[in-house]
């Protein structure tokens, strides 16, 4: 075990010296034009399936089996900053990862099933149900940006953005390299062709975000799954995004 745990760490040093993530410059928050603003640009937060079936613990399939550090310290700012945004009438849109029984997302297991409980906020995060700040949107494919599509052609996001004239999304969730890589790519893609306007900038804030870990030896025992170190992938999640076209902070300055 001792010997896997090194090994990890070295591994995860040598990614970091070939393809190293320098952060961007803190996110500093201050209140303007009714909202929060960072450099003048309106900004709104956007909160990515921090829900029970992703985090807390024995909640379902695809749950953490064991307390998880960096998933508790996601969820832990997450509701620090949401706190913050809905106290100053901030604007928060919030992605929940939401399955029917019979539609399956492979390659992944079920999960987050309407009824279950795990397709809901984890209990930090319960209150934003009813806070009427929030807008939540119920998602059943990892790209939240897609999923945000109306039968009319219509974008929930799009719209949300436009209302509150937002230039700057800061983004936190799980897993880095899913669900929030998926969303910033793709918002970012629809910032560039004019589709979501007036958003300038995502912002990915690293403390904030998390994923899971899989290690090769568990991997190695289960069909068709691959290994899936956690600060590894993490870090992987949050190099490309930043490829995108995101900024990746690792400070919120309110």
């Amino acid at each position: 075990m001792g010997s896997d745990a090194s090994n990890s760490a070295a591994a995860l040093e040598a990614l970091r010296a070939a393809v190293p993530l320098p952060p961007d410059a803190d996110l500093v928050l201050t209140p303007g034009g009714g909202g929060a603003a960072a450099e003048g640009k309106q900004v709104g937060l956007v909160l990515v399936d921090i829900s029970n079936g992703f985090c807390t613990v024995g909640a379902g399939n695809l749950a953490p089996v064991t307390p998880n550090k960096q998933i508790e310290k996601m969820v832990e700012e997450a509701a620090r900053l949401a706190k913050v945004f809905c106290e100053r009438n901030w604007p928060v849109f919030a992605f929940l990862d939401t399955h029917y029984p019979d539609k399956p997302e492979p390659p992944f297991p079920p999960h987050c099933i309407i009824g279950s409980g795990e397709e809901n906020f984890v209990p930090a995060l319960e209150w934003l149900e009813k806070d009427p700040n929030v807008t939540i949107r119920r998602k059943d494919c990892i790209d939240g940006y897609l999923a945000a599509f109306e039968k009319d052609g219509s974008n929930v996001f799009s719209n949300w953005v436009a209302k509150f004239q937002i230039k700057t999304v800061l983004v936190l969730g799980i897993c880095t390299d899913f669900c929030v890589l998926d969303f910033a790519s793709s918002a970012l893609a629809a910032r560039n062709i004019g589709r979501v306007p007036p958003l300038e900038d995502v912002v990915i804030y690293s403390e904030g975000c998390a994923t899971y870990h899989l290690p090769v030896e568990v991997a190695r025992s289960m069909q068709k799954t691959l290994a899936h170190p956690q600060d590894l992938m993490h870090h992987m999640g949050l190099y490309m995004a930043k490829s995108r076209g995101a900024k990746v902070v690792d400070r919120i300055i309110i």
